[in-house]
């Protein structure tokens, strides 16, 4: 279920919304979404290369934006606009009045989707 697109605002960034697969380290939010299910997630950058740039630097790494045939909503714009990291979740088909959480609480304590490191 890979959808997504782009927005170019008027001061040259972009906002970047893929769906995607939820990750099997991330928390429980209450939201009823476990691993694997779809889920929206926005990313405010620079350019396009750089939104995805930031997800695989988080460890989502086979994340590509092929075509824009799933833009962000104006709603989305404002939701990610006004968050101070730039990078927000919500379960995909959207439930009800989900609110957007912060991307850490999708990628759970440690804040990387990659597999685990061992301790040393």
């Amino acid at each position: 279920m890979a959808g997504g697109g782009f927005c170019r605002l008027p001061n040259g960034t972009v906002v970047v919304a893929l769906t995607l697969t939820r990750p099997s380290g991330g928390t429980g939010t209450g939201t009823g979404t476990g691993p694997g299910a779809p889920v929206r997630v926005l990313v405010h950058a620079a350019n396009r290369a750089r939104a995805l740039t930031r997800l695989r630097n988080l460890g989502l790494r086979a994340v590509y934006l092929r075509g824009n045939d799933r833009p962000p909503t104006p709603d989305e714009i404002t939701a990610v606009l006004h968050h101070p990291d730039g990078l927000l979740w919500r379960a995909a088909p959207q439930a009800g009045q989900e609110l957007w959480h912060p991307i850490r609480a999708l990628l759970g304590p440690a804040g990387y989707a990659g597999p685990a490191r061992p301790a040393a």
